[in-house]
């Protein structure tokens, strides 16, 4: 006994030694020779978990916890064994195993926070956080700040509500970082856009003081940061230079599964229905394992839409409704799943299946049929039911009186040329806005322009109290008058000629404007021709007083190129050929000359050469030998060509293009 117990003391001495130095792999080799020599060791068994955890390995630490229940208590061993739940992704377990032990110590609560975070439970978790700060003066003062603003990020993204200004600094660039994610939740990008950059430079600076760090390790420190500000790109509308910077963090290869998912995501968000091949090797990265650990459940929720629409727009219609069908069925009452369903139907011009789904899926769950219902009005504008369209913008009560739903109603009905719906339209929502909000900006623009359509349409009767309102609510607005005078004329005269005395007069609505110069102005499209001033009494000038009158002189006529003066005309020459005296008619029997029906580039003169009836009468005589005096026609043979058009250039012919190697076509 006196031999083992001295070794069990050298074994102690070696876990302590080893402990200290950060050795637990030896530390836990010779804790198990000591749980050899006794098998119930409370301490050993303690140190034992320890070395585990300090290893990795969780699930090892927790079978050895499981299996010594009786003598490991759970406020003995309580925070190793949430630890080990935690890391082992069983979050729901860690977090009884917290709340069973009684006495809550610092690192208790830390662990309770990071459980609180994963869960969502955001204000719990930013109660936690406050306390710790609050209640503790350590080292770790800055991460728990850091902690306490990443749950202050998590409310304004997922939450949308404007977290509370607690002074946090911004001296690190993770504090930095965080306070841009709550700029961005909030829509603030430009601020947050400032906030990434300087924490981009905290970051290069911080990892610039340690020389062991390399310039491949800040640019996967930095990974995330550029992944955020290409969102924030993104959502300005600068599609070109996000998609350049998510494949820079794509190209780093970063070993947050996390951040590669929602890169891979935004670049499929970006590509939509173009380059779909990209896209679907973005999908490995979004489906790599230990990602549902990382995101938020709407992260992950929005990574399993976009997964069902590239499989809609890469035509795989099974998988799409594989997938819309699950995501359904994980999320009822959300109208995301229907509407890529009806989107499939309709790419399979399957358009009454689809208003179909959306009718049930607004029976079964009124708190989204809004969206669902103008989706249907959209669906039967396409088919070109507008009625139907019509009724079933009627039937949304959130949007009914809204201005614009009452606008798309009147222009739909106007174009339907129903224009008492139109009228009933504008009559509903007057009233509402009469018993709900009277005389607001809202109310009197709907007065106005119900009054303008019924006038436009000839329905000026109607218009009467419509206008009536307005002009109580302006006395001063002529325009309003106007037009209820000339409405009134036409139903109560003698009410036009009482509303008539408001006018104003013609002196004061005079705005001393000189109507000649007006019309003079450069801008004048017409100038009135000023009449000829009169001097007293216009006496009229006898003849021969006055300005004589200039004559326009005529111009002489051109006379023809073989005008010859000396012969007289023909007199007959104003009538046509054919009634002239001398015309004999057109002689027959003699055929014309035949034009171009020789060789190529023969004129008629050499025809006439060659026709003996031309010839002179006189007998032919044959040339003396040897004299060469006589003429003989040179007779060359037509060569064969193909005619040409007269002045138009020919092309030559393109040749062929080789084929194969060398001497093939």
């Amino acid at each position: 006994m006196a031999g083992g117990s001295g070794s069990v003391a050298a074994l102690w001495t070696e876990v302590n030694r080893c402990g200290q130095s950060g050795d637990f792999t030896r530390a836990l080799k010779a804790v198990n020779k000591i749980l050899h020599e006794s098998r119930d060791d409370v301490t050993a068994l303690h140190c034992k978990i320890v070395c585990l955890i300090q290893n990795g390995g969780f699930k090892e630490a927790l079978n050895v916890i499981n299996t010594h229940t009786k003598l490991l208590t759970s406020d003995m061993i309580g925070f190793e064994k949430a630890y080990c739940e935690y890391r082992l992704n069983r979050v729901e377990h860690a977090l009884k195993t917290i709340e069973g032990i009684s006495e809550q110590t610092d690192k208790l609560k830390e662990l309770y926070g990071q459980v609180l975070y994963r869960l969502e439970r955001y204000d719990e978790c930013e109660a936690v956080y406050k306390d710790l700060i609050r209640n503790s003066q350590d080292e770790y003062e800055e991460e728990r700040k850091t902690n306490l603003a990443a749950v202050q990020a998590a409310q304004s993204t997922w939450e949308n509500t404007t977290p509370e200004d607690l002074g946090l600094p911004e001296s690190t660039y993770e504090l930095c970082y965080n306070a841009a994610c709550s700029l961005i939740g909030q829509g603030q990008f430009k601020q947050a856009m400032k906030k990434l950059q300087e924490a981009e430079e905290l970051c290069r600076m911080s990892l610039a003081e340690d020389s062991d760090v390399t310039e491949e390790d800040i640019d996967a420190e930095l990974a995330v940061i550029h992944s955020q500000m290409a969102f924030i790109m993104q959502l300005q509308g600068r599609s070109d230079d996000a998609l350049q910077l998510y494949n820079q963090v794509i190209k780093l290869k970063p070993s947050d599964v996390g951040l590669l998912a929602v890169t891979a995501n935004n670049i499929i968000t970006i590509n939509k229905d173009q380059n779909v091949f990209d896209s679907k090797k973005k999908v490995k990265l979004m489906n790599a394992d230990g990602v549902e650990h990382k995101l938020a459940k709407k992260q992950l929720q929005a990574i399993e839409f976009n997964k069902a629409l590239l499989a809609m727009y890469t035509n795989q219609a099974d998988q799409c409704r594989k997938l819309s069908s699950t995501l359904l069925s994980q999320n009822p009452g959300h109208p995301q799943p229907v509407l890529i369903q009806v989107a499939q139907l309709c790419r399979e011009k399957q358009h009454n299946k689809a208003i179909e789904l959306l009718q049930r899926f607004s029976e079964e769950h009124p708190e989204s049929a809004s969206g669902i219902k103008l989706t249907m009005a959209q669906l039967y504008l396409t088919q070109g039911h507008v009625t139907k369209a019509c009724d079933i913008l009627k039937s949304i009560e959130d949007f009914k009186h809204k201005q614009g739903m009452v606008s798309a109603l009147v222009t739909l009905y106007s174009h339907e040329e129903d224009i008492d719906s139109a009228i009933d339209v504008f009559s509903q929502a007057i009233q509402y806005y009469q018993s709900e909000q009277p005389g607001s900006s809202a109310h009197l623009s709907l007065v106005r322009e119900a009054a303008d359509f019924k006038l436009r349409y000839g329905r000026k009767k109607e218009a009467i109290s419509d206008l009536e309102q307005l002009w109580k609510q302006n006395t001063k607005d002529v325009h309003t008058l106007a037009q209820l005078i000339s409405a009134y004329s036409l139903v109560d005269q003698d009410k036009a000629k009482a509303l008539s005395k408001h006018l104003p007069s013609p002196d004061t609505m005079s705005f001393n404007i000189d109507v000649d110069e007006l019309e003079n102005s450069h801008g004048a499209t017409y100038v009135r021709k000023k009449a000829a001033k009169v001097g007293g009494e216009s006496v009229p000038k006898e003849q021969g007083q006055g300005e004589v009158k200039k004559k326009k002189k005529k111009k002489k006529g051109k006379l023809p190129k073989n005008y010859d003066p000396k012969s007289t005309p023909d007199p007959e020459r104003w009538l046509p050929m054919r009634e002239r005296s001398y015309y004999r008619g057109r002689k027959k029997g003699k055929k014309k000359e035949q034009v171009g029906r020789g060789t190529q580039g023969a004129t008629s003169g050499a025809t006439a050469e060659l026709d003996a009836s031309k010839m002179a009468s006189s007998p032919p005589t044959s040339p003396r030998p040897g004299s060469g005096t006589g003429i003989a026609p040179n007779v060359v043979p037509p060569r064969q060509q193909k005619p040409a058009a007269s002045g138009a250039t020919r092309k030559k012919a393109p040749q062929k293009k080789k084929k194969g190697g060398k001497g093939g076509w």
